[in-house]
């Protein structure tokens, strides 16, 4: 059963010293999924540039003089062998994402989209997009095509979004989340932070996600990449740690969902993405470009994989922990607890502070 979530319960989450909230975040991510295997996801703009929306983030927005040029769909064969590269590099989830507002009135584009979905799940991979607003029946179309996941952010807060994007409104994006829920399809929803938010919209957006009858099988974390000509150019970096205590919050608020580390990873060191990883993210963005901006080469996040032990899941693997894999983890985990408790002289009932916060967040 879900647990429903209180903005205050969330935000008692979110301010518990960081090392406290990783602690734990840790423990329900050991609880729900393998910590050692992390989703390698690549995304590829298909269409990039000429957005008629006004979101102050993207420089891909007519609406603003960037370094971003409109371009015209990919060519089916360039996307495929993107596709291609994408698995041999370890990527278990190829993602594809267009700077439209919406689908309706583009029904070339469309139907060559779908031709693309077949081909790419026909491989093996998980297939995500990412084209704007969608109604049910193209939802179904992409369904019936083979589609894993649709990507549909909300960006933020209902209360700070007007600040950040008038062309669309918050419950259209929600009425696009409806739609593909609908389908059958997986639910890719999450955030950015840095966009000059305060603590309380952070909190409103995981709230509105964790209160979803389902929550988004994966929750993308963004940090801000601040673009030149942009709206929000001069708006500072976030910092490692607002970045670790937003992947805790959404761990422990959402356990059962994917948390995927996306843009701004290239602010952050091994280090620093390794304690990202300890707070419960388990899939990443990986390839040169997320969209238009940068993002770690392959060569840098497969020496962090090997120095941290961690290992990308493979196409379509299902990397939760099982009811009977849980019940043997805690009887290996008794049986260690013990004698540890016997080696120090503790009794060995006796429960630990970490079993006891444990205990409380179950609670």
């Amino acid at each position: 059963m879900t647990m429903k979530w209180s903005k205050n319960m969330i935000r008692a989450v979110y301010d518990t010293p960081l090392l406290n909230l990783i602690q734990r975040a840790s423990v329900v991510h050991r609880q729900n999924f393998d910590p050692r295997v992390v989703q390698k996801a690549s995304l590829l703009s298909i269409k990039t540039g000429g957005c008629t929306e006004d979101c102050s983030y993207c420089p891909q927005s007519s609406k603003y003089d960037t370094f971003v040029k409109a371009e015209r769909l990919m060519k089916k064969e360039d996307v495929l062998a993107s596709a291609r590269r994408a698995k041999e590099a370890g990527s278990s989830r190829f993602c594809m994402g267009s700077a439209w507002r919406e689908v309706g009135g583009k029904k070339s584009g469309f139907n060559q989209i779908l031709e693309m979905v077949k081909e790419i799940d026909a491989m093996g991979m998980e297939v995500c997009t990412t084209l704007g607003m969608l109604d049910s029946k193209q939802a179904q179309q992409l369904k019936e095509a083979g589609l894993t996941a649709y990507n549909h952010n909300l960006d933020t807060s209902p209360e700070f979004y007007p600040k950040i994007i008038s062309t669309r409104t918050y419950d259209e994006r929600l009425e696009t989340l409806k739609n593909v829920r609908e389908a059958g399809l997986n639910v890719c929803c999450g955030g950015i932070i840095g966009l000059g938010e305060d603590v309380s919209d952070r909190i409103g957006l995981l709230h509105v996600l964790a209160s979803m009858d389902t929550p988004p099988e994966s929750v993308p974390i963004n940090a801000l990449v601040a673009v030149e000509g942009t709206p929000l150019q001069d708006e500072l970096p976030v910092d490692a740690w607002d970045m670790c205590r937003m992947i805790a919050t959404t761990r422990i608020v959402m356990p059962k969902s994917k948390v995927r580390l996306s843009a701004g990873r290239t602010r952050f060191s091994a280090a620093e993405q390794a304690m990202m990883f300890m707070a419960g993210a388990n899939s990443i963005f990986s390839g040169e470009k997320l969209l238009t901006t940068p993002n770690p080469e392959e060569d840098e996040d497969t020496k962090m994989f090997e120095a941290l032990g961690l290992i990308a899941q493979k196409p379509k693997q299902d990397i939760r922990v099982d009811s009977a894999a849980d019940d043997e983890s805690k009887i290996k985990a008794a049986a260690d607890r013990a004698a540890q408790a016997a080696a120090v002289g503790e009794q060995p009932g006796e429960e630990s502070a970490t079993e006891k916060e444990s205990r409380l967040l179950k609670n």
